[in-house]
This record gives structure tokens, sequence and C-alpha cells, in this order.
């Protein structure tokens, strides 16, 4: 049967008209959030949970109800936990933040390590703190998004996957926090996202950092590691269904060109195609070592030009929205000559951010470091392209030290 025929099959329930022996496929909650959750329904104390979980209505499979007895996949519990309200914090500058997202971006990065060091020795996910780390992260980008997002863009393709993996869990939160989503789902988007990859982790690098095309088998190889990543997480109690979710779309297109189900339009959730486009605009924008990075003007582009076919148009819009034309830590060149990094965006002039200029190329000499609004007219310079460090032989990590830490 295909994809389409069993999803047209699915009959959706008030959870009141849940019996013994359903097989449910997933769960809707009281605010209307569907969480992926496969299994049969075994006795009333799994009903009961389900109705202390806020679980209003469930969707089954008819075709795969059977006596109670004979169940043979139980459905696991859902978390009952409810987040805490959270007091909206007034924006703080990036300059107040940037000190504490730079440890938190270095501690995340230190706990990728360890992860990674964890699967290769236990072919298993056997780390503590995840869950705060990126709970960590969704407090800074609620406090001032631009420090972090600005710390996503100064990378060393030497730790590639490390700041892949937190760079995604960074944007994610960004994301899914533009699109008004509840706090307590983002969190859970955040740590989907820092995880997404984790089945790398097992694929040979000869295959992963392959400078030529890969053949038939190492592409094989290569797309497993989104079964390995399912594998890895199924038995960790932190990593809830939304997160295992992301980790199985996040290489799904909306056409069905994508894997390993090649899923298609409506099967694919929001926050598979949320993740999926995060997922490639950072690969776009990194610096790998078999890969040279792009703009991110031409990222947008490249997401642009895939949608709706493979993207979701709506989504990738709202995407380019929250992130900036210019995102905050991009390098760039002045009409003037002068270079600076994306310092705050302008969410009323797009074209128009703060940048803080530190080198004058036509004198060839470090200028003192000032940050510029350039929607103020007393400023007549514009953008006028995007840079690379070696461009001009700079040392961008020295300066975003000298200009944003010290």
């Amino acid at each position: 049967m295909t994809n389409a025929n069993a999803e047209n099959n699915l009959k959706t329930l008030d959870i009141k008209q849940l019996k013994l022996g359903m097989y449910v496929m997933s769960v809707i909650d009281d605010q209307g959030i569907t969480i992926s959750s496969e299994g049969y329904i075994s006795d009333q104390q799994s009903i009961n949970q389900l109705v202390n979980a806020n679980i209003v209505k469930v969707v089954v499979d008819p075709n795969k109800e059977k006596p109670a007895e004979q169940v043979d996949r139980v459905l696991a519990d859902i978390s009952t936990s409810r987040a805490k309200p959270v007091k909206q914090q007034p924006k703080i500058h990036i300059d107040q933040e940037i000190k504490q997202a730079n440890r938190l971006y270095q501690d995340g990065k230190a706990l990728q390590s360890k992860i990674i060091e964890s699967v290769k020795l236990n072919k298993s996910l056997k780390i503590e703190g995840i869950g705060e780390t990126t709970n960590a992260v969704v407090d800074s980008v609620f406090r001032n998004q631009d420090a972090l997002t600005c710390l996503t863009r100064i990378q060393s393709k030497d730790s590639y996957l490390l700041e892949h993996s937190l760079n995604c869990a960074i944007l994610m939160s960004v994301f899914a926090k533009h699109l008004a989503i509840e706090r307590r789902i983002i969190e859970q988007l955040t740590l989907g996202a820092f995880l997404h990859d984790i089945g790398k982790v097992l694929i040979p690098k000869e295959i992963l950092y392959k400078r030529t095309a890969l053949t038939a088998q190492e592409t094989k190889i290569a797309n497993s590691h989104v079964a390995v990543g399912l594998k890895l997480l199924e038995d960790s109690p932190e990593i809830s269904h939304i997160a295992m979710r992301m980790v199985r779309e996040h290489h799904e297109r909306l056409d069905g060109s994508g894997y390993p189900q090649a899923l298609k339009a409506n099967e694919i959730s929001q926050y598979g195609r949320m993740i999926a486009i995060v997922d490639t605009y950072d690969k776009l924008t990194c610096e790998r070592p078999y890969k040279k990075s792009i703009f991110p003007i031409s990222a947008f582009k490249t997401l642009i030009s895939d949608a709706p076919s493979q993207y979701d148009e709506e989504l990738v819009e709202k995407f380019i929205q929250c992130i900036g034309v210019y995102p905050v830590g991009t390098l760039v060149k002045l009409n003037s000559g002068k270079l600076g990094l994306i310092s705050q965006l302008n969410k009323k002039k797009p074209l128009h951010p703060y940048v803080k200029v530190f080198y004058n190329t036509r004198l060839s000499q470090a200028i003192p470091i000032e940050e510029i609004n350039l929607a103020q007219s007393k400023y007549k310079d514009q953008i006028d392209c995007c840079i690379r460090p070696e461009d001009f032989n700079i040392n961008l990590l020295k300066f975003f030290k000298t200009a944003f830490i010290d």
C-alpha cells in the first residue's frame, strides 16, 4: 500500500472514542499540536496517560486494529510535563548577550564532541545535559537572537560536524520564535536540530568527506545516517516525538525526491519542512572540508529556486525574513571601501542593517571600530558586496573577539 493510500485510510478520533487494541499513528494535544507516536493501546492505563498529557484527539489506522491481548507494539508514553510559562524578557543589546552566547556556543561544541565520542565508543547515546544545553540556546535567542546568529557565521571548516548541528539548533530556535511557535515546542525543535545529523558519526569519513561524486553504494551508505540516527535516539528518554520526527524527515522533500521514505507534500510535517530549510541553508553557507561555502544571499536564492517543488515556499520566505537578507555576522564591503560585520538587522529596512566597520580598503589599514546604522541619512554608505576573509587577508576570528567579546 502506498503512503497516500495508507494516509487516506487513517481516522481522527476524539480521545473518548479510543478503545483497546486500536493502533495509534499520532496524537493531537489541546493546542492543536500533532505529535508523531505509533503503537497499540494495550490497556486502560495507556488511555488515561494520554488524557493526562492533554491529548484530545488521536489518529488511528483501522486496518491494524486487533485484540488487546495480541498487540505487539505498545504506544510509548507521551510526556505529561508542561513547560512553565516563560516571562517575556525585553530584548537586550547584542553587546550585552554576546559573551554569554559565546560561552554557550563553546559549551555546545564541547557537548557535541562528547556525544560523538560516546557514540563511537558505545554505539549509543548516553550523554546527560543535552536538553539543558539546547534550552539555554533558546533562552539566549529570546534575549537577543543576533548574538548566537552571529556566532553561526564565524566558522571553522575543521569543526564542520560539530558546528553544523549547533548552528542548525540556533537557526531552528530563531526560525520557530519568528513563527510564534509555543516555547515548549521551540525547545523540542531546538533539541531535534541539535541531534538531526547524529547518525553521521557512524558513517565512514572517507564517504562523508569525499571530494568526488559518490558511487551508488556510497550514496546508500551516506543516506543511511537517518536510520542510524533514529536507532541511536530511540531509547533516549530526553528525545521527544517531535525531535524524532525532525531526524526522520530532514532529508525529505515536497516533490518526493528526498529520502529515506520519499515522502511527499502533506506527508511531511511542518517541523520536517522547517529543518529541511535550516539544514540546507547552513550546509550551503558553511565552509566544509570538501566544499567551499556560498554567501547567505546565494543560499537564499537556491532555496527560493527549489521552492515550492522541494521546500515549502511560504516557510522559505519567513526564514529569510527572520535571518535577514544580510544575516548578523556576515562580512561586507561598503561603497566607501570600508569593511565590517553585520551587527544588527533592521526589520523595517532589511537592506540597511547595522555594520561594525574596522578596516578601510582604500587606505589599506585598520580603522577604529565603529557601529554605523546604514538606515540613517547621515551615512551615505551602502553595502557593495559580501566578501570572504581571505579576500583581504583578514583574521576574522581575531576581529570578532576584539569587536564583540573583549
